[in-house]
């Protein structure tokens, strides 16, 4: 049975979203400029590389949904595709912010105290492990445990894997945005077969080097410390996070007139995915603290403490109270995740939920206490937070613009996918 729905329309990307969002870029950017020039340099880094991060990992969960959905033979998301795909062709742009970002906090330096309290000259990022002298013995900066590691932790290494991860995940996701726009010219099989395969060496690469990626990036801004549940913590955070902006990104679409196509059922499955992993996410948040709890060994349980002090502690369970009660009280029946409404909001609490996540990874290690609990969220962290949302809508929005068509109109299961019902 055919459908008649067209998928001629293109998505234009004008008026209030793209005014918005140019709007939301100059307020992240008078933000960061106010950062720097108030002498919040440390804390404007911290969160230049929190955004930068949520950046590119939402981003990569673009490729990584269109590789998945690939891989499985899924029939049921191929009219949502054009969506993931949007992000993917955003990730380039992500993946040199990310970039830049940790390569200038490496390379400009402030006078502050070291792990002894000595004041000393510091990177802005990493300070920890990329402080010189660290691994020269006699030196005043010299550091054993890091001495230890410093085969893998080196400015040159460390920088070629951040390289060699985004370049990868770029290029593979490049590649599924384009045969899946040939396919929409030639027909056939052959570029889904050509997708089929990028998706299983995206997926293999993914799988392999996803955790080093949050370990690199995130876990060594506290070198002293590892987690072997970290990564893929990280991962559902990742997942999360991007299936989150995905389903809001396509019920505003809707919204407003486009791909009318994707009915509740599809925003069901979506639900259901955010909902699962949500559950999966507290599963190892939940493993990863009760282990070093329970172990109480001082080099592991030192992550947690700096999370405890008072100036966090509040934002530590409220971090948990967000991504767990969220989900787990909106979208756990079938109905809730059928409602539109409820969805979209639930969509939003957990993008929220989830740069708290990123921000407790972060701000403990790098920053560490200000004055009182309230004051450790502020305008800065909301305005870097507004410019580099508004940076990733004028990307995506600007990609999604792009395609002939937002539906791949000649996917092989794309009437699968029109006539889903659950």
């Amino acid at each position: 049975m055919k459908t008649s729905h067209s998928f001629d329309e293109r998505f234009e990307f004008q008026g209030r979203a793209k005014t918005w969002s140019l709007v939301m870029i100059a307020i992240g950017v008078i933000g960061i400029a106010y950062g720097f020039l108030s002498g919040s340099g440390e804390r404007t880094f911290s969160n230049l590389l929190l955004m930068g991060y949520y950046f590119a990992c939402v981003c990569i969960c673009g490729v990584f949904f269109c590789a998945l959905q690939y891989v499985a033979q899924a029939g049921w998301s191929a009219s949502i595709l054009r969506v993931p795909q949007a992000f993917a062709k955003a990730l380039p742009v992500a993946a040199v912010v990310l970039l830049v970002i940790i390569g200038s906090g490496l390379y400009f330096t402030h006078t502050g105290a070291n792990e002894e309290g000595k004041q000393t000259v510091l990177p802005y990022l990493y300070k920890l492990w990329a402080l010189k002298g660290v691994t020269t013995p006699g030196n005043e900066n010299y550091d054993a445990i890091i001495a230890g590691k410093s085969g893998y932790l080196n400015v040159p290494f460390f920088l070629i894997r951040l390289v060699i991860y985004l370049a990868s995940y770029s290029f593979l996701g490049s590649l599924l945005v384009k045969y899946s726009n040939n396919e929409d010219e030639l027909g056939g099989m052959f570029n889904y077969n050509k997708s089929f395969k990028v998706s299983i060496i995206f997926l293999l690469i993914f799988g392999f080097t996803i955790p080093l990626f949050a370990f690199d990036t995130i876990m060594s801004l506290e070198a002293h410390w590892f987690s072997t549940m970290f990564g893929w913590y990280n991962f559902a955070a990742l997942w999360v996070g991007g299936l989150s902006v995905i389903t809001l990104t396509v019920i505003i679409l809707r919204e407003n007139g486009y791909v009318q196509w994707i009915t509740e059922d599809h925003l069901h499955n979506l639900g259901q995915l955010i909902f699962g992993f949500s559950i999966f996410w507290t599963y190892l948040w939940f493993s990863q603290f009760l282990l070093t709890w329970f172990a109480n060994i001082p080099e592991e349980s030192t992550y947690f403490y700096k999370r405890w002090v008072p100036e966090f502690k509040p934002w530590f369970w409220l971090n948990i109270i967000i991504n767990f009660l969220t989900p787990l009280l909106l979208l756990m029946s079938r109905d809730s995740k059928r409602l539109v409404k409820v969805l979209k909001v639930a969509c939003i609490i957990l993008i929220i939920g989830h740069w708290l996540d990123y921000w407790q990874m972060i701000m403990p290690g790098t920053v560490g206490p200000q004055s009182h609990w309230y004051t450790e969220i502020g305008l800065l962290e909301v305005s870097v937070f507004l410019g580099f949302a508004g940076l990733f809508i004028f990307t995506m929005l600007t990609a999604l613009s792009k395609f002939n068509s937002l539906a791949p109109k000649k996917h092989p299961l794309l009437e699968e996918s029109l006539h889903h019902h659950i």
